[in-house]
């Protein structure tokens, strides 16, 4: 349970003993502990203090929102009990709080199936009611730890969704590698607060599975919003309920990875991710007290510059963390020496064939690993960005490079893979063939004209395209991605039939664009010839040559325009053209 000592807010030292610690960290050591004792970095708790209470007026504003999901109601209902029982916030102790904190209680019982799950989104869900289970085994904890007469009635029945909820949790599926982890990390916390063998047994059968990560500490979904939201709280909570502490490992590798997918503003790249961030922006607030909690546990004091960088920068929602520190104090102890994070490498991750590149402010990403070549299909869980490159300098961000040719409606340029040639220059390739289906063989044909269901590659139809000889048309595409003294240069080669291709740089808004011509309203843009620019203050990118006045539309695929699908990149897109076969070099140069 909770020290309520910590809770009155007078803790000027924390026992780190809950906290599993290496010899690295105890090598390493810390001004600020002695004898397994450490002090508390103020200046955390005072973060965490404020930014919850700026929390709190936001859902007293709109908390009987409801078409808000369990999930939402629940952490709405943290937000507001760690403020309630945490001795240094305004409203410690606020009566005014209370009736808020019982009508979201209220829905968190109500909603709850006779079965014990809910729906959200998908219907009797156990991974979905397990994100909301944690946060409720997090109220109810905060609660029995304050022990507040008043307080009384929520705990039974915040008691009574827990207890309810747990055998359908160690009984019930999920559907994502990721659901394991949130599934058994709600379980941990139910065992914890109300011991059940059931559910100790549960998450051994999930963790026997094996943790689902490459030896570079990629997880198989490659999703930095998954690592930071689900599986490394969820393997750190196991760890510490479970006296698990092999799992920290797999938390430590995934970190040690995102150092090197980190952004100088704080976003964390995504481009090989299988879900659905692989073309969005996430930034690295998620990971506050993983950061904080494996500096505490290794020494490594890159993961406290990181840490410490998030609490700088102030964004994201930060109040979210309260309850966790309140739940373990040992979270808030002062963190090792700062070490420098990475700022000057290159870094290659073959198991998802991708490449990072830091030279101070200017970053870069090369991407070969899609999916799409084993798994022909564009579906949830699979990696299908088509995006290959891209650069930032500073302030001035190209989100993403991609090509399309026109041949036969196959869409976007996937590299089928990536290799290294040379110290920093790498090579993408793609070769795509188009058969035209002959006759069938005698022995196949049937007189009733009744073939197989079958795909062509691109569509299906009843011709039994298994058996049928064919003649192909073959575009063969090569880009090799080179970095040079300020700047790479993407050259394109193109062997096979003849027809037109585009360039496609997709520049984040905020920047002013020169040397292109404008295509029309919607943020289409053509570099005829020359070099063009785009320019955020003091940063820069220049980009170029053009190749040509004539316009090609990127064409997406038939798998996309079938059913009016549309993988456009939000931004100021410049397009440069050409035809094949043949060469082009795109410069890209910073400053």
């Amino acid at each position: 349970m909770l020290r309520r000592t910590f809770l009155t807010g007078s803790l000027t030292t924390v026992a780190l003993g809950a906290l599993p610690t290496t010899a690295a960290a105890r090598a390493a050591g810390s001004a600020g502990v002695r004898g397994g004792v450490a002090a508390v970095d103020e200046d955390f708790l005072t973060l965490l203090t404020e930014a919850n209470r700026k929390q709190i007026p936001i859902v007293l504003g709109n908390f009987q929102n409801v078409s808000d999901s369990v999930r939402t109601v629940a952490r709405k209902a943290r937000r507001l009990v760690s403020g309630y029982v945490w001795g240094r916030s305004p409203y410690h102790h606020d009566a005014t709080l209370l009736e808020p904190v019982e009508w979201l209680v209220g829905q968190l019982a109500a909603r709850q199936h006779d079965d014990g799950l809910y729906d959200v989104g998908n219907l009797h869900s156990p991974p979905d009611s397990a994100f909301a289970i944690q946060d409720v085994c997090l109220l109810y904890a905060l609660l029995d730890a304050d022990g507040g007469a008043e307080t009384a009635g929520l705990r039974a029945t915040l008691a009574s969704v827990i207890k309810k909820a747990g055998p359908a949790l160690a009984s019930g599926g999920v559907h994502t590698p990721n659901h394991r982890w949130e599934v058994s990390a709600a379980l941990a916390r139910a065992h914890h607060l109300f011991p059940d063998r059931r559910y100790a047994a549960r998450i051994d059968d999930w963790l026997d599975e094996g943790i689902d990560a490459t030896p570079d500490g990629i997880y198989s979904e490659r999703s930095s919003t998954y690592a930071a939201e689900v599986t490394n709280p969820c393997l750190l909570t196991i760890a510490w309920l479970r006296n698990k502490p092999a799992l920290l490992d797999y938390v430590r590798r995934n970190l040690d990875v995102t150092l090197y997918l980190l952004e100088p503003n704080g976003e964390v790249d995504t481009t090989a991710s299988r879900r659905q961030d692989q073309k969005g922006i996430r930034e690295v607030w998620w990971y506050l007290t993983q950061f904080r909690e494996l500096a505490l546990h290794t020494g490594d004091g890159r993961f406290t510059t990181v840490a410490k960088s998030i609490e700088d920068r102030g964004t994201g929602e930060l109040g979210d963390f309260l309850a966790e520190v309140l739940e373990r104090p040992e979270l808030s102890a002062t963190l090792p020496a700062a070490a420098p994070a990475p700022t000057d490498f290159v870094q290659h991750y073959p198991s998802q064939a991708s490449v990072r590149i830091r030279r101070g402010d200017r970053t870069a990403t090369v991407f070969g690993g899609t999916d799409f070549h084993d798994i022909p299909v564009i579906a949830s869980g699979l990696s299908t960005n088509p995006t290959f490159f891209k650069l930032r300098s500073g302030a001035a961000i190209l989100d993403s490079v991609r090509l399309s040719p026109q041949f036969f409606s196959t869409g976007h340029f996937r590299s089928e893979g990536l290799r290294r040639t040379a110290p920093g220059t790498f090579k993408l390739q793609q070769e795509v063939k188009v058969p035209y289906h002959l006759p069938l063989p005698k022995r196949y044909r049937r007189p009733d004209g009744r073939y197989a269901l079958t795909l062509d590659g691109r569509f299906y139809a009843s011709m039994d395209f298994p058996h049928r000889p064919k003649h192909y048309r073959t575009l063969r595409t090569d880009v090799t991605v080179a970095e040079v003294a300020n700047g790479y240069d993407l050259t394109f080669e193109f062997a096979g039939d003849e027809t037109a291709y585009a360039i496609e740089l997709c520049f984040r808004p905020g920047g002013e664009l020169a040397g292109v011509e404008e295509l029309d309203a919607n943020g289409n843009y053509q570099l005829m010839s020359r070099t063009g620019s785009y320019t955020v203050g003091s940063d820069r990118i220049e980009f170029g040559p053009g190749n040509g006045a004539a316009r090609v539309t990127m064409d997406p695929g038939e798998r996309y325009t079938y059913l009016g699908g549309n993988i456009t990149p939000s931004g100021l897109r410049v397009y440069l053209t050409g035809r094949t076969p043949g060469r082009q070099v795109l410069r890209l140069r910073t400053s």
